[in-house]
């Protein structure tokens, strides 16, 4: 499939922080590679052109960043719309355009693409990688609808691994904190150890995450986020240096 233009979207949502959502590769040397970093959105190409009258080879490759916290569970959608070199990339309704590298406008790709995963090809990206866990949706491809190909079972290969055509929810149950409310436990009397865990995110600057009084008046520990920074602070009122504070 040698394409002056290309149109993909999809929809996708997960608790992965890693995974790769696209991928197709050519025998000359070009890809196109959509997945999951740290939970952000990563889009990798290469226009490849191997010059026979010239020394070395000609590359394109170019890697593009958007995007955060995508492992939240929720659905986003992502388009990716190719003229040529020029290229726009979608997520959730916010378009970043960028140019690639290079001097070619064909993306030259083998006859299989994969999506929620790539084969394992020998080279060291493959190997590298992981697929993606968790639910798609809509996914469209230069006007094929690849979901209800896949469903149909159009498409063959159509799968390889436990391909399901639903969504599993997750099974931690988050809790959501709005300005004035707070979760209130009991403490662990004559115990010696304090010891808490808990993963949270949010887009706020400030806030408190945590604040517990330790027994008999001895002190107080608090946890929260000051201009972006986690900080523990530790009171202990029996002692002579009574307060220490942590941040990062």
């Amino acid at each position: 499939m040698k394409t002056l233009k290309d149109v993909i979207s999809l929809k996708f949502k997960t608790s992965e922080s890693e995974g790769v959502i696209f991928h197709g590769e050519g025998q000359q040397g070009d890809y196109i590679t959509l997945e999951l970093k740290k939970a952000k959105l990563v889009l990798n190409l290469n226009f490849f052109f191997l010059c026979s009258n010239q020394l070395g080879s000609i590359f394109g490759h170019t890697s593009v960043t958007t995007g955060s916290l995508l492992d939240d569970h929720h659905w986003h959608s992502i388009l990716i719309e190719r003229h040529g070199r020029n290229i726009n990339l979608t997520l959730d309704r916010h378009m970043q355009h960028f140019r690639t590298n290079g001097e070619f406008d064909y993306l030259d790709l083998d006859y299989e693409i994969t999506f929620g995963g790539m084969p394992f090809s020998g080279k060291p990206s493959s190997n590298s990688r992981k697929n993606f866990k968790g639910c798609m949706e809509s996914i469209n491809y230069n006007g094929n609808n690849i979901t209800d190909l896949a469903k149909r079972k159009k498409l063959e290969p159509s799968n390889v691994g436990n391909l399901s055509f639903s969504c599993v929810e997750p099974h931690t149950v988050p809790v959501f904190f709005n300005a004035t409310s707070y979760l209130e436990v009991p403490g662990r009397a004559s115990q010696d150890l304090f010891s808490v865990s808990f993963f949270f995110r949010t887009w706020n600057p400030n806030g408190l995450l945590l604040f517990s009084n330790f027994a008999d008046d001895l002190g107080n520990v608090e946890i929260d986020i000051n201009e972006g920074k986690v900080s523990v602070h530790i009171n202990v009122t029996q002692v002579k240096r009574n307060r220490i504070d942590i941040s990062s």
